[in-house]
C-alpha cells in the first residue's frame, strides 16, 4: 500500500509539471515564436540583475581598463539601438570581466550580458566583437534562459518551480536569494542547444547589420575561437556554447539571405 501511495504521489508530481510546461505558451512579441516559458520578462530582469554580482565575482569582477569598458559598453548599445533589440522588454547592460585567462562571453535572462578580458584580446576589430555581443543579445531576445529555465522546472518538479514561481521581482530580497543564485548559475554554464546556438547567430548577423556592422566579421570570430581552440586552453565559449560542425555554414546562408548581392563596402568590420 505505501509503494502505490509513493507511485500515485510520483505520477501527481510529474502530471502536474508537465501540465504546467504545456500549458504555459507565450508568443515572443520580438520573433514572433511561440514558446513555453514559465516567469514573465521582468522576472527575467530580476533575476539577471539579482545573479549579476555572483557572475562579476566568479570571473574576477569588473575589468579595471576602462577604455575597453567603454569599448564594450558603446558597441553593446549601439547594437540594441539600431536594431528591434530596443523594442524588446529588457533592460540591456554590457559588462567587461577583468578575467584574462577565461575566453568566455555569456548573457543572463534579462539583459546582462558578459565579455571577457581574454575573449576581447581574442578580438581584432570593433566588427568581430558586434558579433560576439550580437550573438549574446540573440539569446536574450530570444527567451532562451526563460525557455530553459521552463525546462528546468519541468524535469526538476515542483522544486524549480517553486523557486521561480514564489520569486516576486519587485521584491527580490524577500526569497532565497542562494536557491535562485545557483538555479541562474545552472543556467549560465548550461550548453545552449544547437538551434538555439543558430538562432541567436542568426540574430547577431541580423542586429549588428542593423547597426552598420559587416556580418563577415561573425565568420571571422569563429575562426579566431577555433584557432584558439587548438591552444592548451580551450576557450570557455565552446563549452558554453556549442560549435556545430555545419554553424560557419548557417552564417554564410544567413549573410546571404540579408545581403543576397553581398554585403556593402561601407560597413564596419
Amino acid at each position: 500500500m505505501f509503494t502505490k501511495g509513493r507511485l500515485i504521489i510520483a505520477a501527481l508530481i510529474a502530471l502536474i509539471s508537465s501540465v504546467s510546461y504545456f500549458m504555459k505558451r507565450e508568443v515572443n512579441p520580438v520573433t514572433q515564436e511561440v514558446q513555453h516559458v514559465s516567469i514573465s520578462p521582468e522576472q527575467e530582469v530580476a533575476l539577471g540583475l539579482q545573479a549579476t554580482p555572483e557572475m562579476m565575482q566568479q570571473f574576477g569582477g569588473r575589468s579595471q581598463n576602462a577604455q575597453s569598458r567603454n569599448l564594450v559598453l558603446n558597441v553593446g548599445k549601439k547594437l540594441v539601438q539600431s536594431s528591434v533589440a530596443r523594442q524588446s522588454p529588457y533592460s540591456f547592460d554590457f559588462h567587461l570581466l577583468a578575467d584574462a585567462i577565461t575566453i568566455n562571453a555569456f548573457a543572463l535572462p534579462g539583459g546582462q550580458i558578459f565579455v571577457t578580458e581574454a575573449m576581447l584580446a581574442k578580438l581584432t576589430t570593433e566588427g568581430q566583437l558586434a558579433g560576439v555581443l550580437g550573438h549574446e543579445i540573440g539569446h536574450v531576445i530570444a527567451r532562451h534562459g526563460a525557455e530553459h529555465i521552463a525546462k528546468q522546472k519541468l524535469t526538476q518538479g515542483l522544486t524549480g518551480a517553486a523557486i521561480i514561481a514564489s520569486y516576486d521581482p519587485s521584491n527580490p530580497n524577500t526569497r532565497n536569494t542562494a536557491a535562485v543564485a545557483l538555479l541562474l548559475g545552472q543556467l549560465v554554464n548550461m550548453k545552449f542547444g544547437r538551434n538555439d546556438e543558430l538562432e541567436s547567430d542568426k540574430w547577431g548577423v541580423k542586429l549588428m547589420s542593423s547597426a552598420g556592422y559587416d556580418p563577415n566579421a561573425m565568420l571571422a570570430v569563429m575562426n579566431v575561437l577555433q584557432d584558439a581552440a587548438k591552444g592548451p586552453r580551450p576557450p570557455e565559449f565552446f563549452s558554453t556554447h556549442p560549435n556545430p560542425d555545419n554553424r560557419l555554414e548557417r552564417i554564410q546562408e544567413v549573410i546571404q539571405e540579408e545581403f543576397p548581392g553581398g554585403a556593402p563596402i561601407a560597413l564596419i568590420d
